[in-house]
């Protein structure tokens, strides 16, 4: 499916928000505050539309909104059939409503999930609930830190059976006055379980489960610059297990600039896959192969064999517009098996030009090549005028391929939108 998008859009940047915590991670991209839409026409399997979309993200306080409406009308005047054809897709209109941000004492976010993780993400890291327009979920996700005690939780698919996730946690020394000694004070001790109840999830033979436990010893902490050394244990039920030793680093310099990096040494038997629901997993969890067997993470987790491997990120923001994020898997002796993230936003930091993009890809032997292991958007865009912004968007998903009301598979679906934007500053 390709859809051509030739839009007039608007957009304005309304004021910045600046929650009490800077979460240390990549979801800082979409803390940014806009409203966008836009008007033209969209082809869809060489069928036009007239499109309106509106997708504003606002910030009041604490709670933010963020809308996605694509309202598509055929030359017949009727609204394409296929974008509100069930119950659930009227509610997929509403991308999400949060309250608060990540590693707040508290935050509560519904809707489209797109940087879902669980403790030091070793079993949930990076997940996405919605990798295209066309496969959106409404999701949540509802943290709570009662200093000494408190929990992570996520549930990717309010409408249906899904990725659910409980980490609750506690810092002992809290407890006592021992909670007031350095480094040893802010010790914390998690235990997580997570589990998947697609039917597809073990290919029809049940849902798959995980538990994990984990322990994090602050180095230091003070106002501008914390670390933190963490270890994981993972065990997938009815299959391996694995172990992380990791480190992370957090960096905040006189309000200019965010730094966040972590390093982790992964130990992995046989049958263990680490950060097992991670940003392809939704495209990931059932593949029908060209012979008609059924293939997917499953299959992969069965053939996983004992290795090693080292896992790098960082994470870098400049005046909260500049934003940059790259990760990597790389395991010891085996080829073309690598897992990468990145993503990048330039905002305002380059006169006249703007780039924005992200790319998640799995068995990495070429970086460049985007295939059924990629997901990828890119915006590419020339501001001729502070206020005027002309670019062209492009989008690498997929979408569900059903026979008789099953998901037997899915097709790639490239999206293409240039167009002209206005941006107002308030």
């Amino acid at each position: 499916m390709i859809l051509l998008h030739l839009a007039l859009a608007w957009s304005a940047q309304l004021f910045a928000q600046t929650p009490a915590q800077q979460p240390a991670g990549p979801e800082m991209l979409r803390q940014q505050q806009t409203i966008k839409g836009g008007i033209g026409m969209t082809i869809v399997d060489g069928k036009p539309y007239y499109l309106f979309h509106l997708f504003p993200e606002l910030t009041f306080g604490k709670i933010g909104i963020g809308l996605d409406v694509n309202i598509r009308v055929g030359e017949d005047g009727k609204i394409r059939h296929d974008d509100f054809d069930e119950t659930y897709d009227y509610f997929r209109i509403i991308r999400y409503i949060r309250y608060g941000s990540k590693r707040e004492p508290f935050y509560a976010r519904a809707g489209t999930l797109d940087y879902a993780r669980l403790g030091h993400g070793s079993i949930i890291y990076l997940y996405r609930n919605s990798p295209s327009y066309d496969l959106r979920k409404i999701g949540l996700e509802l943290d709570a830190d009662f200093e000494t005690i408190g929990f992570e939780s996520m549930y990717s698919d309010l409408g249906g059976s899904g990725v659910l996730g409980l980490r609750p946690y506690v810092r002992p020394l809290k407890l006592s006055t021992a909670g007031d000694i350095p480094v040893l004070g802010g010790m914390e001790v998690g235990a997580t379980f997570a589990s998947d109840y697609h039917e597809q999830a073990t290919l029809g033979n049940g849902g798959l489960s995980i538990v994990g436990f984990d322990i994090g010893l602050p180095l230091f902490s003070i106002s501008w610059l914390n670390s933190m050394l963490y270890s994981d244990y993972v065990k997938i039920i009815d299959y391996g297990n694995g172990a992380t030793v990791g480190l992370d680093l957090n960096f905040t310099g006189l309000g200019v600039a965010t730094l966040s990096a972590k390093y982790e040494r992964r130990f992995m038997g046989d049958q263990f896959l680490p950060a097992y629901f991670n940003a392809l997993y939704e495209l990931e969890r059932f593949k029908p192969s060209p012979s008609g067997l059924a293939s997917g993470k499953i299959v992969s987790l069965r053939n996983a064999a004992k290795t090693d491997g080292y896992y790098g990120q960082i994470w870098l923001s400049v005046l909260g517009t500049f934003n940059v994020i790259g990760g990597y898997y790389s395991p010891v002796g085996v080829k073309n098996a690598g897992i990468m993230h990145f993503e990048l936003e330039t905002g305002n930091v380059l006169p006249a030009v703007y780039l924005a993009g992200g790319y998640d890809k799995k068995n990495v032997g070429s970086v460049f090549k985007v295939d059924n292991n990629s997901i990828l958007f890119a915006e590419v865009g020339y501001k001729p005028y502070p206020y005027l912004l002309v670019s062209t968007l492009y989008q690498w998903t997929f979408v569900e391929k059903k026979e008789n009301g099953a998901v037997v598979g899915y097709d790639a679906q490239r999206r293409v939108e240039p167009k002209v934007s206005f941006i107002f500053n308030f």
